[in-house]
């Protein structure tokens, strides 16, 4: 095999692998890029210029469909492949890669099938390619893509926008600076109208990628020829113009061989007055080895960017499958270390929320900060000691024999009541940083790259942790409404001593003793009661935050997953499979990029071993 054979075959099989993954250029896809660095000839021409002819010439083969108004509906890669003399030709799809046509007539019904099943039996357009391999010893190395043909007006089954749409699907095409542009025109009109030559002028300004190709020469009216085009008078290119003379109608309705065709081909222009002079460079088995000679030169001078575009979407492949991680072991110990692993993981990113690498482990602190004092403030002592409420509970308290020295009874019923306000504020404090906890846990799980890839282990894994965080808020609402109770069961004799001091303070016992059953009397017990109420706020307040960390933040922090290790433990590998039961999505993101990287890293072995052989 030459290295011209061994570049484009190179090219050829590179373009099918991209097609086979989705990527075929122009689209949105991030790997296309590939693709479009690929130097390939895009052949472009109105309808009814002669392009499906100039393929069939090309081929040697009458393979395409024909019609009239659009026929070509879809892209046609087509990668003609030069065998050995003597071996019989035959054709491949990508779509149906194991299937070898050597009846040319069921290529042609394929293409039309394949089309339909995209587009429809409508005459819609659609830019996904179809890929035709044809192999034979009658063609050069070389891949054309057959676009639709450019129109000037939909008809009747069309949209309004075909004109368009098509238009810009051939642009999207030969836009691209690797794509050379193959433009027909029928002789028979003025090159001025060209719709390939208008639409390639605007892509390629300068001609240096556009080779143009004059059909229907024997169609000319008599006296007329079209040497001002074709010696580059007329619109002058950097590369030549290529005459063609197709088959005739007539030759087409009697199946007349594209050999045969050729033959007369090369016979018109050998014998031809006008053209006689230009015949070593006119006709299609020309037009196919100037192709094929200027894609292999095309191809070899892009070979260094085509290398530094796959050395980068390899590395930037690579670094997605590091991403997704690798695929899962079958060995249910390699399972089982999998899962510890990626507990860790979210273990690791829960701690660090709460010791402050991450952010909101600081709202546990907000708790007790603001909202555990803003719910104390906002408790309804003044109600409960006002003087009405005190003389009632007092009086209530001493029964039918009232308070001889002092309400002891009334103030351990005012104590106790005011005190069991206390629960309310601290239960709220626990639920609000099991709250903080749960959402926590929710942020780590979502947070940990690992875990997105398990579904099944992150909703396992989010259950325990939030059954782990009941049970703390259970233990966490026992110990801080035991200290509320402490508090109730106890009360600090050393203030209660100083109130008799504090009563003897006054000058006059006897107004005292008179005061022990008037307003003054009532509103000086209310106003102990609030002091040691005050008391025992400021100690709860302290506490409070104590118990809830004891009981929760600490547990979470250090056996929040440990009841789920002990039961993973005990798992077998059939259940390890569900937890590590993949997202189908990631799984065929994986897939794909471990088919890319496959193509990518074929493609730069190939390159190597060809790109410097002379």
């Amino acid at each position: 095999m030459t290295t011209m054979e061994s570049l484009i075959g190179l090219v050829n099989r590179i373009q099918r692998a991209c097609t086979a993954l989705g990527d075929y250029g122009g689209g949105d896809n991030a790997f296309s890029s590939l693709w479009d660095a690929l130097p390939s000839v895009a052949v472009v021409g109105g309808q009814s210029s002669g392009k499906s002819s100039v393929l069939e010439s090309v081929v040697g083969r009458d393979f395409l469909p024909r019609g009239s108004g659009i026929v070509t509906r879809r892209p046609l890669v087509l990668q003609l492949h030069k065998t050995e003399e003597g071996q019989q030709d035959y054709a491949e799809f990508g779509h149906m890669p194991r299937r070898r046509f050597s009846d040319f007539s069921l290529v042609r019904k394929e293409i039309q099938d394949e089309t339909d099943r995209i587009t429809g039996k409508s005459k819609q357009i659609s830019p996904v390619p179809i890929h035709l391999s044809i192999y034979s010893p009658n063609v050069v190395n070389l891949t054309l893509i057959d676009l639709p043909g450019l129109t000037k007006v939909a008809v009747e089954g069309q949209p309004e926008s075909i004109v368009e749409d098509i238009e810009n699907m051939v642009r999207n095409y030969v836009e691209k600076p690797n794509c050379i542009i193959l433009a027909i025109s029928p002789a028979n009109q003025d090159i001025a109208t060209s719709d390939a030559i208008k639409l390639a002028r605007e892509v390629d300004p300068m001609g240096d990628r556009t080779f143009g190709v004059l059909t229907k020469l024997d169609l000319m009216d008599k006296g007329t020829n079209a040497l001002d085009v074709l010696e580059g008078r007329s619109y002058r290119l950097q590369q030549p113009w290529v005459g063609i003379v197709n088959r005739s109608q007539a030759d087409i309705n009697k199946n007349v061989d594209m050999i045969i065709a050729r033959r007369k081909e090369r016979e018109y222009f050998a014998t031809s007055p006008d053209y006689g002079h230009l015949a070593s460079k006119m006709g299609s088995e020309y037009l196919a080895k100037l192709l094929s000679k200027h894609l292999e030169t095309v191809i070899r001078s892009r070979i260094p960017s085509i290398t530094s575009l796959i050395n980068k979407s390899i590395d930037e492949l690579e670094a997605e499958m590091d991403h997704l991680g690798r695929p899962i072991a079958v060995d249910a110990g390699a399972q089982l270390y999998t899962i510890l692993e990626l507990c860790r993981a979210f273990d690791r990113i829960f701690k660090e929320h709460l010791d402050g690498g991450r952010p909101g482990g600081d709202r546990i602190y907000g708790v007790f900060d603001n909202q555990l004092p803003a719910a104390l403030r906002k408790l309804p002592f003044d109600r409960h000691l006002s003087i009405q409420n005190v003389r009632k509970i007092v009086s209530e308290a001493d029964g039918y024999q009232p308070h001889l020295i002092a309400p002891e009874q009334g103030y351990r019923r005012l104590i106790e009541g005011a005190l069991n306000y206390f629960r309310g504020p601290a239960e709220a404090s626990v639920d609000a940083v099991h709250f903080v906890l749960k959402e926590l846990v929710r942020k780590s799980i979502g947070e940990c790259q690992e875990l997105k890839r398990f579904p099944s282990l992150q909703t396992a894994i989010a259950g325990a942790a939030n059954e782990a965080l009941e049970k703390f808020r259970d233990e966490s609402k026992k110990t801080t409404l035991r200290l509320v109770d402490m508090e109730s069961s106890y009360l600090t004799v050393d203030f209660f001593r100083k109130l008799p001091q504090e009563v003897e303070k006054g000058a006059n016992p006897a107004a005292t003793t008179i005061d022990r059953y008037a307003e003054g009397h009532f509103r000086r017990i209310g106003s102990n009661v609030s002091s040691y109420v005050s008391m025992v706020s400021e100690t709860l307040r302290i506490t409070i935050p104590k118990a809830v960390v004891h009981c929760q933040v600490k547990e979470a922090k250090q056996c929040l997953l440990n009841y789920f290790y002990t039961q993973i433990g005990k798992k077998e590998g059939k259940q390890l499979v569900e937890l590590l039961d993949e997202d189908p999505a990631l799984m065929e993101r994986r897939l794909e990029c471990a088919k890319r990287l496959e193509l990518y890293k074929s493609a730069r072995d190939e390159i190597d071993s060809v790109a410097w052989v002379r």
